[in-house]
């Protein structure tokens, strides 16, 4: 199935002017054009912007994304480096999600104390109760 910028962006959630500049900063370079100049999308290009966004997510700058998809062009010479690639950017998630959690921590501490002071009445109340 082919698909329109337009549709496209729709189903995705990314504007036509992303799309566009994706397209100039080749990370799209399996997108066809039609004889009037359109762009057309196939259900493959859904899945590769599907794995642009997963990487930009998770914090992969477009130059490495596109560094990716370089090394995908070339075929499976760079099978290693893709997967060197993949596994520092698990390292990257894992730091974060653990900062996250220490963060979140945080965060639940002060809802309960908050919680506890609403109950007492004043925050020096909840701060010599145990919580």
């Amino acid at each position: 199935m082919s698909y329109s910028i337009g549709q496209v962006a729709a189903k995705i959630g990314l504007s036509t002017h992303t799309l566009r500049y994706y397209q100039k900063e080749g990370l799209l370079p399996f997108v066809k054009k039609n004889q009037s100049g359109q762009r057309f999308f196939t259900d493959e290009d859904l899945n590769w912007l599907a794995m642009i966004e997963c990487l930009k997510e998770t914090g992969m700058p477009l130059k490495g994304i596109k560094q990716y998809i370089d090394w995908f062009l070339e075929g499976d010479l760079t099978l290693k480096q893709r997967l060197i690639m993949f596994e520092k950017q698990k390292s990257h998630i894992e730091e974060q999600m653990a900062l996250y959690q220490k963060h979140l921590q945080k965060i639940e501490y002060k809802i309960k104390l908050y919680q506890t002071a609403v109950k007492l009445g004043s925050l020096a109340a909840a701060l010599k109760h145990k919580i």
